[in-house]
């Protein structure tokens, strides 16, 4: 019986996840997803001190923030205000550590090709 019951939520977690990748991918969630894309994946200057560790502590709460508020969602716009809300923390961390780390002497470095 547990087991039947078991494949019931599964089937139904299915069939939900289906229909939420059905849907049109929320104007926040692209600004969400396109921060996403921005998160520094290593310390600038290749300095790993509290201003690093504190930025990638930072980001790992933002990403479990947003999945707690996700799965309560209750309607469209707590998903739109969950994702707003994970976009503009990311980006505001990753300003707050190259500003810090600035502020030490170490700038981040980017680098533009143009053809």
């Amino acid at each position: 019986m547990k087991t039947i019951a078991k494949l019931t939520t599964l089937a139904a977690l299915t069939i939900g996840a289906a229909a939420q990748a059905a849907l049109p991918m929320l104007h926040e969630e692209a600004f969400a997803r396109e921060e996403e894309k921005l998160i520094l994946s290593g310390p600038i200057a290749g300095i790993q001190n509290r201003l690093w560790f504190d930025y990638r502590i930072d980001v790992m709460e933002a990403q479990k923030e947003l999945s707690s508020d996700l799965r309560n969602a209750s309607d469209l716009e707590d998903r739109r205000e969950a994702w707003e809300e994970y976009g503009v923390e990311l980006r505001k961390e990753r300003f707050d550590y190259i500003e810090a780390m600035a502020k030490k002497g170490y700038r981040q470095g980017t680098v533009t090709v143009a053809s």
